[in-house]
């Protein structure tokens, strides 16, 4: 029953944004980088930040840092949606936020120096990578779910490492963003304020797994969001654009964009993909070593991602033809 009216209440909150957003106009409109077509109301990602306050005025003491971190990257996230920022401010704020988290987990203490350097370099990356993987209806809702799902499972059946209903309340929220978003015509976008604030929260609790089982292994619970924006930077790089402004090169956006794939059916490919993965890593992490577990997922992964030039090619010669 609790699940049920906490779910209903994040379904109101989210009907009382849209009035908001649509009283300020604020909307994402299309231009020739995006892959939707009509005007979208933007932000409806504020969701997650709805479900973390909730949590916290449930559970203060256990979440008040993290509370602080994440309201503080959803507040710039938010601004950025509607008056785009420097990327510098952007930075300064996750640095911020971050700070608070290594704090509350205590990582200052218990890494050395290059450690924590390390942390804000993979912190940064993974909320920048969730990002800019936002880019067409329902892939954020479907690959949260996966990753929170595969999160849950390890919490209850292998190490318990953080409280149930931090877990949950995530899970519910995205449940309720994917039903305005998951549409061919969505009712609404996650904007930075989504992407930036479910990113915040997933890698939160996968720095909570990995301290508690001195595992780095878990990180593959986001290998195929991973391996697209490693791969897809790579690529912008040897392109010589600025890897920081819009573009079309991911594989999910060529699928979407060049070969007209359904959003919905791009969104539940990456979750099948990242739900394969999860379950391999659950199945091997006590059998083999983390390298072996590491060069069977990303190897595959790195392959799967090199057909997005050949489709590039393929797209290139029919246009020609």
């Amino acid at each position: 029953m609790h699940y049920i009216l906490l779910t209903f209440v994040l379904f109101l909150l989210e009907l009382f944004y849209f009035k908001i957003a649509d009283r300020y106009n604020i909307v994402d409109k299309p231009n020739h980088r995006s892959a939707h077509t009509v005007i979208t109301l933007r932000g409806g990602g504020i969701i997650f930040w709805f479900a973390a306050l909730i949590y916290f005025i449930q559970q203060p003491q256990d979440s008040n840092f993290f509370f602080m971190g994440i309201t503080l990257v959803s507040l710039i996230s938010f601004w950025d949606d509607i008056q785009s920022l420097p990327n510098k401010v952007r930075l300064l704020a996750h640095f911020t936020a971050i700070s608070l988290v290594f704090y509350s987990l205590d990582l200052f203490t218990i890494l050395p120096v290059w450690g924590v350097v390390t942390g804000y370099v993979i912190f940064i990356g993974i909320i920048n990578a969730y990002n800019f993987m936002d880019g067409i209806n329902g892939i954020t809702g479907v690959y949260t779910l996966v990753v929170l799902g595969s999160l849950w499972y390890v919490n209850q059946y292998i190490q318990e490492f953080t409280a149930f209903n931090f877990i949950v309340y995530p899970m519910l929220a995205s449940l309720v963003f994917l039903f305005f978003n998951f549409r061919r015509k969505a009712k609404c976008f996650a904007g930075d304020i989504g992407s930036i604030a479910i990113a915040f929260w997933v890698v939160y609790l996968l720095l909570q797994l990995v301290l508690k089982t001195n595992s780095f292994l878990w990180i593959l619970f986001l290998a195929v969001y991973g391996v697209d924006t490693l791969g897809t930077i790579l690529h912008r790089l040897y392109l010589r654009e600025n890897i920081f402004e819009a573009h079309r090169h991911h594989f999910y956006q060529i699928l979407s964009n060049e070969y007209e794939l359904q959003h919905r059916v791009v969104a539940i490919i990456y979750g099948l993909r990242q739900g394969i993965v999860s379950v391999l890593v659950i199945l091997l992490h006590k059998s083999l070593p983390e390298w072996v577990i590491f060069a069977i997922v990303l190897l595959p992964l790195f392959g799967i991602y090199t057909l997005k030039f050949y489709l590039i090619k393929r797209h290139a010669k029919q246009q020609l033809s």
